[in-house]
């Protein structure tokens, strides 16, 4: 259950509450029964470490991801260039007696 925290407008207090996300927020704070007022504030959610990102996943040696929402398979298909490689010239040498 998420925890809300508001804010008499009576006392000033401000106060925690664990809630349902169906409950309706509360008018009045339980101890002096001022109007209490429901704060945002910043989730508490905060993703760190390696993971989250698409360079994590990145293969050695290919080329870093573009910016613009397209998707990774697409754009390495892309982005990949075929060369041929071609033997080596070889030389015959012959001997005359």
């Amino acid at each position: 259950m998420p925890l809300y925290e508001y804010r008499c407008e009576n006392c000033n207090e401000t106060f925690e509450v664990r809630q349902k996300f169906a409950d309706e927020p509360l008018t009045s704070h339980a101890k002096c029964g001022g109007k209490a007022t429901r704060l945002l504030s910043a989730p508490g959610l905060h993703f760190k470490g390696s993971g989250f990102y698409i360079t994590d996943y990145a293969k050695a040696g290919s080329a870093p991801a573009k910016s613009g929402g397209e998707s990774k398979g697409a754009e390495s298909k892309s982005s990949e260039t075929k060369t041929e490689s071609k033997p080596a010239a070889t030389t015959t040498t012959t001997k005359t007696d």
